[in-house]
């Protein structure tokens, strides 16, 4: 299996909520309003968005409704870019779940979650440049 990931879907109770909530962030989804799943070309990935029942019986997994054990994640390459995303995604009907500030790992970041409570991590670590293209590498 080749080192990469495709698709990223999140299972969601209100698919059209969601999707206004991630087109005010900007992104733009690839398909008409009414269809579903929702698609969003995100750099060299998918984003999906897809009803929660659905995302649940294709992928064989029963639905205990809480948190999936997962975190999205945002590197931006200075720390007030961290709190200009937060800013965003608050604006766009998001919810600060932490500030921006100081690691432990000497970086910086904050959390927002999106309105159906997933947790998406936005982070400045100075030891993982983001390229121009957008891409987060593994050291210098």
């Amino acid at each position: 299996m080749e080192r990469r990931t495709s698709l990223v879907t999140l299972g969601v109770a209100d698919v059209p909520a969601s999707r206004g909530f991630y087109e005010a962030l900007g992104w733009r989804a690839a398909a008409a309003q009414e269809d579903v799943p929702v698609f969003f070309q995100v750099g060299g990935l998918v984003v999906a968005l897809w009803g929660r029942d659905q995302l649940a019986a294709d992928s064989c997994t029963p639905d205990g409704g809480g948190w999936g054990g997962v975190t999205l994640a945002h590197d931006v390459g200075s720390p007030a870019e961290v709190d200009a995303v937060l800013a965003e995604a608050r604006a766009a009907g998001g919810r600060i779940g932490r500030a921006g500030a100081a690691t432990s790992w000497g970086g910086y970041s904050g959390v927002f979650l999106d309105p159906e409570g997933h947790p998406w991590e936005v982070a400045h670590n100075p030891f993982w440049p983001v390229t121009p293209d957008g891409r987060t590498l593994l050291g210098p």
